[in-house]
């Protein structure tokens, strides 16, 4: 019986893999976008295009989607929201602003009057939160001050779990936050023990686990549930600078201060590519369709096919007004922005962003009571914080070995009962009988 049950098992998550890719198939059929990179003329190269160019052979809406922003409190930090739609900024001088980048309609701007180290944008695009000079603060879509977490001291990264509901922070003094939106609490803190300075923080899109780049090149991989490692990884002789995550968190990318990008199978912890950069990157991001933004000082380079071919020149190039702050690929859109010391720029990098989207997931076009409805679903299938697991596919799984096991002692409890219920049977025979 036992062997049956679990080939019954395996049985069952076989037909419900299939199920599933066969839906996918289906379903690939009826997406209508595509994506499409720049083809070159005979003996031009793609990196030899500038932005001009670029604008003046595209269509007038997505020519609108590449401008600059001159501004005096940099150099500034940039978040996207998941939909891709609205955009926020954070100058080092005090400088916040919100916009729909799309229409230009600015949402809110203030200034905090003290420095800004990390800005992140929440759950919905109409609540954000911000790590000036001493604590963390989370302001709304009019630039009002709802709350101010002064447990979280003196950070300077942060990331946003929008199906956890977790804001994990990373402070100067090495502490690891991670605080439930919904309500406040702080689900954990703690500063772990032989851990060198953090010097970039990601997050794994499909396990909700926290990856920290350090100053002695290695890279660990953080849950709420335990004050050590995951996983611990080497990934450089040198400083980390920066990481970033694919958007199925399978793979990443480091760039160290030994001039090297190295890309890396998280399942696997093994590096796939490593490629030697003329001089030290420092800001990194993957796009949804894999393409790697790093930036060199002013100067931002896109690569392309770095996953599957060795890499040789870049897809794209760019300069900035500045020395390059932060770069952020926009989701659903083929569209970089940066960060720099003189204010915000958006170039276009044709191929980056996704073509189709998930309305349940993430709508570029949702209304306000759509906003709504799906603030109220994410808050109903919250996932709790004690589910972060490195490997995902634990969870809805069956136990076979454990099923073994219980089965294995209800067995043996069932036959001690028999025995015992047989000897007061002729306890009880026996005294009868005398």
């Amino acid at each position: 019986m036992k062997n049956r049950s679990s080939k019954s098992i395996r049985r069952k998550d076989a037909f419900i893999k299939k199920n599933e890719e066969s839906q996918k198939k289906e379903l690939d059929v009826l997406l209508p976008g595509t994506g499409g990179f720049i083809e070159p003329d005979h003996n031009e190269k793609t990196y030899q295009i500038n932005q001009n160019e670029i604008v003046s052979s595209v269509d007038l809406t997505s020519a609108t989607k590449c401008f600059d922003l001159k501004l005096g409190y940099g150099p500034y930090v940039v978040n996207y929201f998941r939909n891709g739609r609205q955009v926020l900024i954070g100058g080092e001088k005090g400088h916040v602003a919100a916009m729909d980048w799309v229409t230009k309609k600015l949402i809110c701007e203030f200034n905090v009057m003290e420095s800004v180290h990390a800005i992140k944008w929440l759950h919905m695009p109409n609540i954000f939160a911000c790590a000036q000079r001493d604590w963390v603060h989370i302001y709304d879509d009019k630039g009002t001050e709802i709350h101010c977490l002064k447990k979280l001291y003196k950070v300077n990264q942060m990331e946003f779990l929008p199906h956890h509901f977790l804001l994990v922070t990373a402070s100067e003094q090495g502490f690891l936050s991670w605080t439930d939106t919904t309500c406040g609490k702080l689900i954990a803190q703690f500063r772990p023990a032989k851990v060198k300075k953090i010097m970039s923080m990601a997050q794994s899109y499909t396990n909700g686990v926290i990856l920290t780049g350090h100053s002695n090149g290695v890279v660990n991989m953080w849950t709420p549930n335990s004050q050590d490692p995951a996983i611990q990884m080497l990934c450089h002789s040198g400083s980390l600078t920066d990481i970033g995550i694919t958007s199925d968190g399978t793979r990443m990318v480091s760039l160290g201060t030994d001039r090297k990008m190295k890309l890396w199978d998280i399942r696997m912890l093994k590096p796939l590519k490593s490629y030697s950069l003329k001089s030290i990157g420092s800001c990194i991001d993957v796009s949804q369709r894999d393409l790697i933004g790093v930036s060199f000082g002013n100067i931002v380079q896109i690569f392309k096919d770095c996953w599957n071919t060795e890499l040789k020149e870049p897809y794209l190039r760019s300069k900035s007004n500045g020395l390059i702050k932060s770069i952020k690929f926009c989701n659903f859109e083929d569209v970089l922005g940066i960060g720099h010391e003189n204010g915000f720029s958006s170039i276009l990098v044709p191929g980056a962003g996704e073509p189709n989207f998930d309305a349940l997931e993430s709508n570029p076009f949702m209304t306000s009571s759509q906003r709504r409805e799906m603030e109220v679903k994410m808050l109903l299938s919250k996932i709790p914080s004690e589910l972060i697991n490195v490997d995902p596919g634990i969870i809805g799984k069956f136990a076979i070995k454990q099923l073994q096991q219980k089965g294995l002692e209800n067995t043996k409890k069932s036959k001690l009962k028999k025995i015992n219920d047989f000897s007061n049977v002729l306890d009880r025979f026996i005294k009868k009988m005398k």
